[in-house]
């Protein structure tokens, strides 16, 4: 599946947003403004003015929508969820080609909050993503206690954890262990 550069970009940062949310185990990753403002430099997102607890709440809420269209039991469900999602932020295409980047689409209007940019620019690569019918790459992790986020860009689709060098190996190895146990008797 060939995914342009921006919208690999975009599929990195929702990915990377959902995981913030409070899980099981997890803390939540984004606990304050610092927090946010962290995200948004490490993610390099462009245009972001000065970010407030109003800025945060709305992207915990656009973190939620994201993570229901992970979530999405098919196709239709999840188009339904994205087109409710870049709506409500006023999306506004448009050609860019900013910081040494070649030329791009963003899709949130100028002067947007973070919380629109992200709904609109990570919205539409999940859009992008359903319309190719890829829907089912939009993944949590099979590990018994992570559950994190990613999507498979794997070419079989086979890929089962977040992480192969974490959790993958740990379930191999524990499933080795429990082997070796069981022929040892």
């Amino acid at each position: 599946m060939m995914i342009p550069h921006d919208t690999r970009i975009a599929l990195d940062t929702v990915v990377d947003l959902v995981n913030t949310a409070p899980e099981s185990e997890q803390a939540e990753g984004l606990t304050d403004v610092a927090a946010l403002y962290a995200f948004v430099r490490s993610h390099f997102i462009s245009g972001v003015g000065e970010l407030t607890q109003r800025d945060l709440k709305a992207v915990q809420g656009v973190r939620t929508q994201f993570a229901e269209i992970f979530a999405a039991p098919d196709s239709r469900t999840a188009a339904a969820l994205v087109n409710e999602l870049v709506a409500a932020a006023g999306t506004t295409p448009q050609l860019t080609d900013h910081d040494g980047y070649d030329w791009h689409v963003h899709y949130f209007a100028p002067g947007a909050s973070i919380a629109d940019h992200l709904a609109a620019d990570c919205g539409m690569a999940l859009a992008f993503i359903v319309v190719t019918g890829e829907q089912e790459r939009l993944r949590r992790c099979e590990a018994p206690d992570c559950g994190r986020a990613f999507v498979d860009l794997s070419r079989n689709r086979s890929r089962r954890y977040c992480d192969s060098r974490t959790c993958g190996n740990r379930l191999h190895v524990a499933a080795y262990r429990a082997r070796r146990k069981e022929a040892a008797g």
